[in-house]
């Protein structure tokens, strides 16, 4: 191969790995939904794609997704200890944006086709999120827009929430009403953001 394609190569190779990291990073706002989708056009496209097909405010999916990852990409649950010391197994196998277990994630291929998906992917996982609290609308009854008790489906499962595993547990019941907070929060700050399905983006 000639050195001038080699070194074109080798530039466009770092250019996408320069890429790559800056998509991977959280948001540098993300108490702020209308600069989360300015800084991210592509994430705004994703949430709105989602909200159309499964009916889920985008506000209430970006707070729980929030809850979950904190807009990181490859977040997983810490590892427990051995002896203290030894790096051992997760609690779960989350992974995600979403934070979606494998069981969740394979339901979730299963009944959308969506073979090609990657929990990594915000635009999978937002469709993911968007899916699921759908679910928990059509099983559970609990309205569309409640952040709060999606939340708690979502944490302790459709069966879990059914059985109220969730009325004792602290936890949960004060992430939920944090996720609902968000959720309020994040509303308000789009509806105050009315130009970004007028801009024309080309990157993000």
């Amino acid at each position: 191969m000639c050195p001038e394609i080699v070194r074109c190569v080798s530039v466009a190779a770092f250019a996408a790995a320069v890429l790559a990291g800056c998509a991977s990073r959280p948001p540098s706002n993300a108490e702020n939904l209308c600069e989360i989708f300015k800084e991210r056009p592509r994430w705004y496209r994703a949430a709105k794609t989602a909200e159309k097909r499964w009916k889920i405010p985008a506000p209430v999916m970006m707070a729980v997704m929030y809850k979950e990852s904190s807009y990181v990409a490859n977040a997983r649950p810490p590892r427990s200890r051995l002896l203290w010391v030894i790096p051992w197994k997760r609690s779960s196998s989350a992974y995600g944006f979403a934070q979606a277990t494998d069981a969740a994630w394979s339901d979730y291929l299963r009944d959308t086709g969506n073979r090609f998906a990657d929990r990594d992917d915000f635009a999978d996982a937002i469709d993911f999120v968007g899916w699921y609290l759908n679910r928990s609308h059509r099983h559970l009854n609990i309205a569309r827009d409640d952040a709060h008790s999606l939340y708690l489906s979502y944490y302790a499962g459709l069966g879990g929430y059914r059985r109220g595993t969730w009325r004792n547990n602290g936890w949960l019941k004060d992430a939920a009403a944090r996720v609902d907070k968000r959720s309020s929060r994040y509303q308000r700050q789009l509806e105050r953001c009315p130009r970004l399905d007028r801009r024309r983006w080309w990157f993000g």
